[in-house]
């Protein structure tokens, strides 16, 4: 589904609304330690010893190079699917990062069944989406189909928006996708009932609409599996935010969430629920570890609701849609300065693994241009020309260091604000990612992490100074901290955001020395450095900024110059030991040949029978 923001949406809650959204509202007093990982780091310079002989885990999914298939908007094409990326876009990635991992296509159903009058022209758009679902299948990959645009007949009002108020009519389109696709032809798939549904721009209806298209989706499914014996993955609601709701919603009250409202729905209604879906866009790395008003982030909240009514507990959890974002549909860190974006994403999947999330999709492969709904966004890893081609952004190549990773991770203790660092073991050596990410609107999101333990009185002060300014003037050192009439609670937080924001603006400009150190490395080593930064934004080749070889005994150290937003990925690959050459004066030993001719009376080997080829009778024409 095409994103666009709507100026006069009221359901919409944006990270920049959610912070004001915090600041304004009461909360009941908790207890609240500020802490902040920077200082846990107190030197510019950082230093870390990896032991390449200690304990690996498997590498999580979640580091995968997962994707949203999404881009353009339109094509001239009417069978190729209108959300989807050009074929040439997907060729690409294919062929530089290939299919094995968790990928979301959205599937229009309003688009399709336009083409009802013509079996041949709709044959061929199935055909098309088939097709790439076959190829993420065939590179042991993983489709997430979003189920989205009610046909034209069947909705409450004529809108792909609407929800269907032709209820046997939809389940019959239903049963008939998903017998296809995953009983007969047995693709694996995992089917997602819509994309924000509680926003009005992508979804028209009450909440209950909503859950009645869910459980006409939910009992085909149940019925397929009884029928077929086999599970399908069903799951949603992809909401715009993990705590919205149709309507509306703050992160004040989530039991008023559409998540919630799901679960306990599926819950009374004995309907599956295979994974829970939400997207979240920001600049802040850590938007998963904001703390609710219950004193825990927003995942173990959710498993605490799937336990409560019954579920598993390690159901799914997917941030489905999620990139780099302030608020606006063009951003230049997307494109000209698309270096920042490319840093945020190891930084932002880092916490992801760190607050248990399960997996994610990053959104999505192409820009939006010239599309019929005039919908333009530089959200894609490729951007588009006049002439309606595409190429790579830097941000692209931050998904080529991820498919370098090695299938084990060594645990790292490695605790910095901005800096943080990914090291694996390979089947040849090592892949160590070292990224270096400085939130532009960190003041804000580390109060909103925060601010749930605050009373009303502390949370209306703060309000009061960000409204006015003051809140700039203060963490800018223009204004001192013990002259505010506020508690100590409060002046403790904004002298600790204070430092915060000064370290920040520091390293927006200065580089960082990080020393790496390697124990327990013998052998020689052929090095390689990948580097993303300020150099280039645009059309960068992915090859080595440094290549060298090495020899290493039990240990070896490098020094890295970690730039503001930047990726730096080392690959170390061992050399294969040089065969030892015998000592002067030894006798010749020599190999057999199989050149030579055998012995006379020597039995050859026996060859294998040649079998027949299977008769193929449809091309006997029989």
């Amino acid at each position: 589904m095409t994103k666009v923001k709507s100026k006069n949406s009221k359901v919409k809650i944006t990270t920049q609304k959610l912070k004001f959204l915090l600041l304004t509202c009461g909360f009941a007093f908790l207890l609240f330690t500020f802490t902040f990982d920077c200082f846990a780091q107190q030197n510019d310079d950082l230093e870390l010893t990896l032991d390449i002989a200690s304990g690996t885990i498997p590498t999580p999914k979640i580091f995968k190079p997962n994707l949203d298939l999404s881009g353009r908007g339109y094509h001239p094409e009417i069978t190729w699917p209108q959300n989807l990326a050009s074929r040439e876009a997907l060729e690409a990635w294919g062929k530089d990062i290939g299919f094995n991992g968790l990928y979301r296509i959205q599937f229009n159903l309003w688009e399709i069944a336009q083409l009802a009058k013509d079996a041949g022209a709709q044959g061929r758009l199935l055909e098309n989406y088939e097709t790439l679902i076959k190829s993420i299948n065939d590179a042991g990959g993983t489709v997430i189909l979003d189920i989205f645009g009610t046909p034209a007949g069947m909705g409450m009002v004529l809108d792909k928006k609407s929800g269907p108020l032709d209820s046997a009519g939809f389940k019959k389109l239903i049963k008939g996708i998903v017998q296809d696709f995953s009983c007969e032809k047995k693709y694996n798939i995992w089917y997602e009932v819509w994309s924000a549904p509680d926003s009005e721009d992508f979804f028209l209806g009450r909440q209950q609409d909503y859950l009645n298209l869910y459980k006409d989706v939910g009992e085909v499914i149940k019925e397929l599996e009884a029928k077929y014996k086999i599970n399908i993955p069903v799951g949603a609601p992809s909401a715009s935010s993990w705590f919205g709701a149709v309507g509306g919603n703050t992160v004040l009250t989530p039991e008023d969430s559409l998540i919630y409202a799901l679960i306990k729905f599926c819950y009374r209604n004995r309907l599956p629920l295979d994974f829970i879906t939400w997207h979240g866009f920001s600049t802040g790395p850590k938007v998963e570890k904001e703390i609710t008003i219950y004193d825990k982030n927003a995942v173990n909240l959710v498993r605490d609701w799937l336990s409560y009514f019954n579920f598993d507990k390690n159901t799914p959890l997917i941030v489905d849609e999620w990139n780099y974002d302030r608020d606006v549909n063009l951003l230049p860190e997307r494109k000209e300065k698309s270096h920042i974006a490319a840093s945020y994403i190891p930084a932002r999947l880092k916490n992801m693994h760190e607050v248990g999330l399960d997996n994610q999709v990053y959104y999505c492969l192409e820009d939006f241009q010239g599309n019929k709904e005039g919908v333009t966004r530089n959200v894609g890893l490729l951007y588009l020309t006049s002439k309606h081609h595409s190429y790579p952004k830097v941000s692209y190549n931050v998904f080529r260091m991820l498919k370098e990773l090695g299938k084990e991770t060594f645990p790292l203790k490695f605790n910095d604000e901005f800096a943080g660092m990914l090291a694996t073991r390979t089947k040849e050596g090592l892949a160590i990612m070292v990224y270096n990410y400085i939130d532009p609107e960190i003041v804000e999101n580390s109060l909103a992490a925060v601010i749930a333990g605050l009373s009303a009185a502390e949370s209306k002060f703060l309000l009061g100074i960000t409204r006015s300014g003051q809140l700039q003037r203060i963490v800018s050192e223009h204004e001192a901290v013990g002259s505010l009439l506020t508690t100590h609670r409060v002046k403790a937080l904004l002298k600790n955001t204070e430092g915060l924001f000064n370290r920040a603006e520091r390293f927006k400009t200065s580089p960082r020395k990080l020393k790496l150190n390697l124990k327990n490395i013998k052998g020689d080593y052929l090095y390689r450095l990948f580097t993303i930064d300020a150099s280039c934004s645009l059309d960068c080749e992915f090859k080595p900024s440094i290549e060298k070889e090495l020899t290493a005994q039990n240990s070896y150290q490098e020094e890295l110059s970690l730039q503001p937003y930047s990726v730096n990925l080392i690959i170390l690959k061992k050399k294969p030991d040089l065969p030892v050459e015998p000592p002067a004066g030894s006798p010749e030993i020599k190999e057999p040949s199989q050149a030579e001719p055998p012995q006379a009376g020597a039995v050859p080997p026996e060859l294998p029978v040649a079998k027949e080829p299977p008769k193929n009778d449809n091309a006997a024409g029989k």
